[in-house]
């Protein structure tokens, strides 16, 4: 061999010693990605465990807890619209009630109505022989009402005579006097009712006071 053929063989063999470094340089690998790279070959993917299909006895106990949950869900139905339909029925219940409260009572005092009614007819038509007539007529009437109005529970003040109370009494004046002891009650201007035990109107009184200068004070 020549020369010049030993040296061109000589420069072939470097240029391939130079172009293996040139790529191996140019994909260098650490000994992490290494390691990582051995993890994931060993790892091996994990199949899901397949359940074993239910025996009879399972699906006939699944089949009887369904049966009873839809019948436990279908009672709940009918207990909730049970329930609107109760809330709905007291509420109409309440508010006839208010409306109506007041119907017994009425219907009672219809009579009394009737009665104020022949009285104005006959006062319309008086004459001096009807005078005593249409008094008789005004004092049943008037007992009629009370009698009624008693019957519902309404109770009257008597209050002349009285020691005042202010839980059933309302001073409007007092009035300086010797014939009864202060704090007496000496006229009442205007009576007082109760309904059973409660009262609706206090009576309005006029209360004693020692005597001195005679003259009647007003209550403010």
């Amino acid at each position: 061999m020549s020369r010049e053929a030993k040296e061109e063989s000589q420069d072939t063999t470097q240029i391939e010693i130079n172009d293996s470094e040139e790529k191996d340089g140019n994909n260098p690998s650490t000994p992490e990605q290494d390691s990582q790279a051995l993890g994931q070959a060993d790892e091996e993917p994990e199949e899901e465990e397949e359940l074993p299909p239910p025996t009879p006895e399972e699906l006939k106990e699944l089949r009887q807890q369904a049966a009873k949950a839809e019948e436990f869900y279908d009672r709940l139905q009918r207990q909730v619209a049970e329930a609107d339909n109760l809330r709905k029925r007291l509420a109409k219940e309440k508010q006839d009630a208010i409306r109506y409260a007041n119907e017994s009572l009425i219907e009672q005092l219809l009579p009394t109505m009737d009665s104020f009614e022949m009285a104005m007819a006959a006062v319309r038509n008086a004459d001096d022989s009807t005078v005593d007539s249409l008094k008789t007529g005004i004092e049943m009437v008037h007992t009629l009402l009370k009698r009624t109005l008693e019957e519902a529970g309404l109770v009257e003040i008597d209050a002349t005579g009285q020691a005042f109370d202010p839980s059933q009494h309302e001073a409007v004046s007092r009035r300086k006097t010797d014939e009864a002891d202060e704090g007496t009650v000496l006229e009442q201007a205007r009576k007082g009712y109760r309904l059973r035990d409660r009262l609706l109107r206090a009576a309005s009184v006029v209360v004693a006071s020692p005597s001195g200068d005679a003259g009647e004070v007003n209550e403010k």
